[in-house]
C-alpha cells in the first residue's frame, strides 16, 4: 500500500528530526538548534483553544523562537485562527512519493553518484551554495538510517542530496545541484541513486518534499513518476 500524507508526515520527522520535541497540551513542540523551520515549528495533535494556542506562543518565544505552526492536511480550524491573528502564511509544501522500482528501471552511469556518510568537504561546501550550514547537517546527522549522495558530471562535483529511511519508505532531502551543472540531469540521477541505495535498506517506497514554487523541481519529480500525496505549509508570526 502506498503512503498516504499521515505516514509521509511521521517520516519527515524521522528522516529530518529536531535537536528536542515534546508535548505541550494539544502540541507537539520542537527545538530545531537552528536547522531550519520544518524542525522548529509546532504542530496540533487534536482540539484546541485561543488559550492553547497563547500557551504554544509563550513556550516558544521562551525558547527563543518567533511563534511558528506547521499546517498539515486537516488542520484547516487552526490555519483559520492562526490567520485571524494576524499569522503569515509561508513556504507551501508538497509531499510526493513513488514506489522504489519506478526509478530502478536504469542503471546508473559509472562514476556518477557516489553513496557517502560522513559527508566530504565537497559536499558540506555544495550544500552551503545552497543555504544548507552547519545546523542542517546536524540534522542530517541525527537521522538513524541515512546516507550522503555526491554526484559528478562532466568529471566534476556536480550535486548533493541526502536520503534517509523510517518505516519502509526513504526520503530524500537536500537536493542541491551546483548552478553550472544544472539541467543536466544531475538531480535526476541522484534521485535514482538514492532509490538504488533505499531499496538495499529494505524500503519499498521514496518520498520528496517540494515547495511548491520550485517549478522546475516539482515538474522533475512529476516526470519521475512521484505522486503528490499531501501538502503543509507555515503560520508564522509576524515581525
Amino acid at each position: 500500500m502506498s503512503p498516504d500524507a499521515s505516514k509521509l508526515y511521521d517520516v519527515t520527522e524521522a528522516t529530518w528530526p529536531p535537536a528536542r520535541s515534546w508535548q505541550d497540551g494539544p502540541w507537539t513542540l520542537r527545538d530545531g538548534a537552528g536547522g531550519g523551520k520544518r524542525v522548529s515549528s509546532a504542530t496540533a495533535n487534536g482540539p484546541f483553544t485561543d488559550a492553547d494556542i497563547d500557551e504554544a506562543e509563550a513556550a516558544m518565544r521562551s525558547q527563543g523562537h518567533r511563534p511558528l505552526f506547521m499546517i498539515r492536511d486537516g488542520d484547516n480550524v487552526l490555519d483559520a485562527a492562526l490567520a485571524a491573528r494576524g499569522y503569515d502564511l509561508i513556504d507551501e509544501v508538497m509531499l510526493y512519493v513513488t514506489p522504489i522500482e519506478t526509478l530502478m528501471d536504469k542503471p546508473i552511469p559509472r562514476v556518477t553518484c557516489f553513496n557517502i556518510w560522513e559527508p566530504l568537504a565537497i559536499m558540506a561546501e555544495i550544500w552551503a551554495e545552497g543555504g544548507i550550514g552547519p545546523a542542517r547537517l546536524a540534522v542530517m546527522e541525527r537521522a538513524q538510517v541515512k546516507t550522503g549522495i555526491l554526484s559528478r558530471w562532466n568529471e566534476k562535483p556536480a550535486g548533493v542530496a541526502f536520503a534517509a529511511v523510517h518505516d519502509g519508505v526513504a526520503m530524500v532531502h537536500a537536493v542541491e545541484v551546483l548552478t553550472n551543472q544544472r539541467k543536466q540531469g544531475v538531480a535526476e540521477w541522484m534521485m535514482r541513486a538514492a532509490a538504488f541505495w533505499a531499496a538495499k535498506q529494505g524500503a519499498t517506497h521514496l518520498a520528496v518534499l517540494c515547495v511548491t514554487q520550485n517549478k522546475p523541481a516539482n515538474a522533475l519529480y512529476t516526470k519521475l513518476g512521484f505522486t503528490p500525496v499531501g501538502t503543509y505549509h507555515y503560520r508564522q508570526y509576524p515581525e
